[in-house]
């Protein structure tokens, strides 16, 4: 297989590096990771999804509000647009065509998440190059433990890929719910106003048309390089 380094990626002269990561997998995490994966959805069921909700005035989640049915709408827009735009680059399409071991890629989501509208899809064209890996989205409310192992900075933030070994279940890594530079971003603007307030999501919308997801493709191909599958230990799965 071709070796492909994606760590130590500069954005605006700050140096951002991929660290191995590890979790402490318990038989609890395991059978949480196993009962959403039986609720999973491909993503093209939650396509559908997204564009059902948003003709009929209506969100997924908890929280039904005319802001979040809007949102929703917002982002079968942005999804539609991305799924006919969307190109992978070739140093990341090299590198998923070559890949030795099986994954699955399972996403927490929400169709209101307008970073979920902006991430997803880019994973999606991701998972497309490569038969070894399965892309699998469940909702976060509905899989509220799950979510729970896989907060952000304490938060429910969303999306969040969990990257799996096929063959053992076990969690190599995580990502989500920005790329780098975005987190860097609002960051920034935080930073000097206080508050993520409407503005900053506008301008955090007009980061993703401009990074032309290549963002997110190069933090997740980093996250794998750096996080490899180890000897297999027997099923997780039956």
């Amino acid at each position: 297989m071709q070796k492909v380094k994606f760590y130590n990626i500069s954005y605006s002269c700050t140096i951002f590096e991929f660290v191995p990561l590890h979790y402490k997998q318990t038989k609890q995490m395991n059978t949480i990771i196993k009962n959403s994966l039986d609720k999973s959805m491909s993503y093209e069921a939650y396509r559908i999804l997204v564009a059902t909700f948003a003709s009929e005035g209506k969100t997924s989640g908890t929280i039904q509000t005319a802001d979040y049915i809007n949102y929703t709408k917002l982002n079968e827009s942005r999804m539609h647009r991305l799924d006919k735009t969307m190109q992978v680059i070739d140093e990341i399409k090299s590198y998923l065509e070559n890949l030795n071991n099986e994954y699955i890629w399972l996403v927490l989501a929400e169709t209101w998440c307008g970073d979920a509208a902006q991430v997803i899809p880019v994973i999606h064209k991701m998972a497309e190059l490569s038969a070894k890996i399965e892309l699998r989205i469940v909702l976060r409310d509905n899989n509220e433990d799950l979510m729970n192992l896989f907060l952000t900075n304490g938060t429910k933030s969303i999306p969040k890929l969990i990257i799996l070994d096929k063959k053992t279940g076990s969690v190599l890594a995580d990502f989500g719910p920005r790329p780098f530079g975005a987190t860097e971003f609002i960051k920034s603007y935080k930073a000097i106003h206080g508050i993520v307030d409407e503005t900053a999501k506008i301008e955090l919308q007009k980061w993703y048309l401009s990074d032309k997801g290549v963002g997110i493709q190069r933090d997740i191909a980093a996250l794998m390089t750096t996080n490899q599958p180890q000897t297999p230990q027997g099923k997780w799965r039956s």
